[in-house]
């Protein structure tokens, strides 16, 4: 909720600010922020970071740029539910308006709803620090760029649902029927137009004599009224409209708009909205309730198993990739195909195969090898990421996943132009997710520990704070509902929540509420200033006490299993990171749990033979992992596959085939699945086949055999697979939403300048002498040849006053600067520019002109 307390100000405060003013009130904004201090600067500049790139030169640029469509738009977006449906207040009603109409316009003729009245001086202040009003209590004013964005039109309607004014409506009406529509309503014929539509909006903003005009409108008449009471106010008639709505035109109560269309007068639905703007003002943000409370203890525990199942996924997913990487797309990205196959792989669905794989790239451990026939492998990065300790890897991926702008949630989608958005394309940046999901977090962090809520109930409290400034069409949603679904659903896979609630390690990652008040600006409105990203020190202290904190809740990683007689193996727990690797050779997963399972085939036995081992060396790895005996069984697998392999030996003739058993050819040679092949018989114990020698080894397996590949010299040759990696890669940078927040080192440098350059440029000069060139004109750099501008420097440097100059850099950009000359020597002017609050030296030849400072200047 945007109260006066959460922004730091109470509602007196508010409204000092604009007493405080000149008494008569500012004429424009820059005269208003020319009374304001430094730190009511420094809140504007904090939560419209825009408008510090480039630093304004002096106050009226900077209420130039405050009035802009672009950073008014991007203002607007950032204001609380309640923030903006006071400025959309604000633009219906009388420019200016004094405060006392806008609160009747907010709380309405009828007492109503008290917090609607207590909310509404902070929501002011809120507008007011961040430049959209500006005025006096009795005259404030909606900047011209906001008015226009919010005040209702034909073609925009208002989110009040408020149509244009009886002046607005009626413009262009014939005078004569201005005459017949005050006479029908019961009113004096006037002379001129002017003066009837002014007696008209006079009967409708008058409450009696309102309810009597209305009081003898039909009953068809009312229905109609009450259809286009809470907007839209238009609506259509036929040229010969019933008698019902004949009698709602002839007295104005309904206006023509177009051919064949009406509006609702705003003076008429005001009435009968009994003054209020909003059907229901929204002053308090909703309250993140019911919640669900949970054993703290076990949401840590859960969460702790799912951090781990985490970590296996994207070891699992880039340890297939080490050796087959899939192609990157012409256009970049995964293609839809591999996309499945990681998700068979992975045993999950595509959406979460996505996510492991963007999260893997946003992490900097995949990445695309940059070859002619590029595909994706993992980096060297990753190597020093598998030999972390299991905390510190997982801290490692949440911490990439919190900051990244790349959205996979989208994979899989369309674009605007209908294009389909693959995994690691380059079109899956979202500048807005990061500060989303530090959004989500932070709510369900200020929940105690172990407790959830609905997600419709942290969505309803995320569109409060940052309500969409158009509605989403019908059966979808906006960008930033989609990002808070993606971010819940992430972080129940990554183990930063479990059951909806947020776990210990992701409230390490996160940060205490203290840090976020550090980081964050102090006394802004919720959602009032951009999100701030994290420093590369700050996310290492986060991350650092994330591991620390998911440290002890991990279980110990096993060096042992539990091999049966079926063949299988039981992992009980983790293994180690050896022997889950060399298991993974010698066995397939066949499922997955709180304890894996894998299963020995004759084919998952010759792939450890291929990769160099023994039969000798197989049955001591699993005599020494195992529990429980190695099972006849198996140990007769590995005999009878070690006893076939190597049988066969295949090399490159194009390919040929030798064996010392002529039986085993001529049995080869006799198959009729051996025809692909090709093979012809060379000598007794020789084929040569007319394939290639990796294409023959796979026909032979296929046919049940077991060869082994050799060398030119003989040797049987290790077909391991080569663990391919990437060029050194960095991880992808996060894409920002607009200008960066800034820092309170920046802030107090911007405002030093901007004060320094409005000194500048409103400061009084003396008046030119007779002889000098004429003085510029308003806001125009001074002029002075170079003899003048000499003299008056060195005079300067004399008396020890001030002047103020017109300079031109070497980019060609002029300003207008005030400086006090200590030296002038061989072509240049030292001195200390009180603009730029330092001593500086500038060369003569780019000063356009000096004059001297007017005396009470000096």
């Amino acid at each position: 909720m945007t109260t006066p307390r959460e922004t730091g100000r109470s509602g007196s405060d508010a409204r000092s600010d604009a007493n405080g003013a000149a008494r008569g009130g500012p004429r424009t904004l820059a005269e208003e922020l020319r009374t304001r201090p430094d730190e009511a600067l420094a809140r504007l500049l904090r939560a419209r970071p825009d408008l510090l790139h480039p630093v304004p030169g002096d106050l009226t640029l900077l209420a130039t740029r405050a009035g802009t469509r672009a950073s008014v738009l991007r203002a607007l977006e950032r204001l609380d539910r309640f923030a903006q449906q006071t400025a959309e207040a604000l633009a219906v009603a009388p420019d200016p308006c004094p405060y006392s109409t806008l609160s009747a316009l907010m709380t309405g003729d009828a007492p109503g709803d008290p917090r609607v009245a207590e909310a509404l001086p902070g929501a002011v202040a809120t507008l007011r620090d961040q430049a959209l009003v500006w005025g006096t209590e009795d005259r404030l004013r909606l900047v011209r760029t906001a008015r226009e964005l919010l005040a209702p039109s034909a073609a925009h309607p208002s989110p009040t649902g408020l149509g244009p004014t009886v002046a607005e409506a009626t413009a262009g009406m014939s005078p004569g029927r201005l005459q017949q529509i005050i006479t029908a309503a019961g009113l004096p014929g006037t002379h001129d137009p002017v003066s009837a539509v002014a007696a008209l909006t006079a009967l409708f903003e008058d409450r009696v004599r309102m309810a009597e005009l209305l009081a003898q409108a039909p009953r068809e008449a009312t229905a109609v009224l009450d259809r286009l009471l809470w907007g839209p106010p238009y609506g259509t008639v036929t040229a010969d409209p019933a008698p019902h709505l004949r009698w709602l035109l002839d007295r104005g109560l309904l206006l023509p708009a177009a051919t064949g269309s009406v509006v609702l007068p705003r003076e008429v639905a005001l009435h009968l909205r009994a003054g209020r703007a909003h059907r229901a003002p929204e002053p308090t943000a909703p309250e993140l309730a019911p919640a669900t409370p949970h054993s703290a203890h076990t949401v840590d525990a859960t969460a702790a198993g799912q951090a781990f199942a985490a970590l296996s996924a994207v070891e699992e997913l880039l340890t297939s990739w080490e050796s087959d990487g899939p192609l990157v797309l012409r256009a970049g990205g995964l293609s839809a195909r591999d996309l499945k196959r990681a998700a068979a792989l992975l045993d999950t669905t595509e959406a979460a195969a996505a996510f492991w794989i963007e999260l893997a790239y946003a992490a900097g451990l995949l990445a695309s090898d940059g070859e002619v026939d590029e595909r994706y492998a993992p980096t060297p990065a990753y190597d020093d990421w598998l030999h972390l300790p299991a905390e510190q890897r997982w801290a490692r991926l949440a911490g990439a996943w919190l900051a990244a702008t790349r959205t996979a949630g989208l994979a899989g989608g369309r674009d605007a132009k209908s294009r389909l958005l693959n995994a690691l394309g380059p079109d899956l940046d979202r500048a807005p997710a990061p500060e989303v999901r530090h959004r989500v977090l932070t709510l369900l962090a200020s929940l105690p520990p172990g407790t959830s809520v609905a997600p419709e109930t942290l969505l309803a409290r995320l569109h409060w704070e940052r309500p969409p400034r158009t509605p989403a069409e019908p059966g979808t949603e906006d960008l930033r509902t989609r990002l808070a679904r993606w971010a819940l659903a992430e972080a129940e896979l990554l183990g930063v929540t479990n059951r909806g609630a947020l776990s210990g390690p992701g409230r390490a990652l996160l940060g205490s509420p203290e840090e976020d008040a550090a980081s964050g600006p102090a006394g802004t409105p919720t959602g009032a200033a951009p999100h701030r990203p994290l420093t590369d020190a700050e996310a290492g202290a986060r991350t650092v006490r994330a591991a620390a904190a998911l440290a002890p809740l991990l279980p110990e990683p096993l060096d042992h299993i539990l091999l049966q007689a079926d063949l299988t193996a039981v992992a009980p727990g983790p293994l180690k990171r050896p022997l889950a690797r060399m298991l993974s050779v010698l066995a397939d997963v066949e499922s997955k749990g709180g304890a894996t399972v894998y299963r020995f085939t004759p084919a998952s036995v010759r792939r450890a033979l291929d990769a160099g081992q023994t039969a000798a060396d197989l049955k001591a790895f699993l005599t020494e992992h195992s529990r429980t005996p190695v099972p006849q069984p198996l140990a007769y697998l590995v005999d009878d596959v070690a006893r076939r392999h190597g049988h066969l030996r295949v090399g490159a003739a194009s390919s040929y085939l030798r064996c010392d058993d002529e039986a085993v050819l001529a049995e080869i040679l006799a198959d009729r699945r051996s025809a692909p092949l090709r093979l012809r018989r060379l000598a007794p114990t020789v084929l040569a086949a007319q394939v290639a020698p990796d294409a023959l080894l796979e026909g032979l397996r296929d046919m049940g055999y077991a060869p082994a590949a050799e060398s030119a010299e003989g040797d049987v040759v290790v077909t391991r697979a080569d663990a391919r990696r990437t060029p050194p890669r960095t991880a992808p940078a996060p894409v920002p939403e607009g200008p960066p927040a800034p820092d309170e080192t920046l802030l107090g440098a911007a405002v030093r300048a901007i004060r320094a350059g409005d000194m500048a440029a409103t400061a009084e000069r003396k008046p030119p002498a007779a002889t000098a060139a004429p003085a510029p004109a308003e806001g125009g750099l001074p002029r002075t040849t170079s003899a003048e501008t000499l003299a008056t420097m060195q005079a300067a440097v004399l008396t020890g006053s001030a002047v103020w100059i017109g300079y031109v850099n070497a980019e060609g950009a002029a300003s207008q600067r005030v400086i006090a000359p200590v030296r002038v020597e061989g072509g240049f002017v030292t001195g200390y520019d009180h603009t730029a609050d330092e001593v500086r030296t500038y060369p003569l030849h780019r000063i356009t002109g000096v004059a001297e400072l007017a005396d009470e200047h000096v």
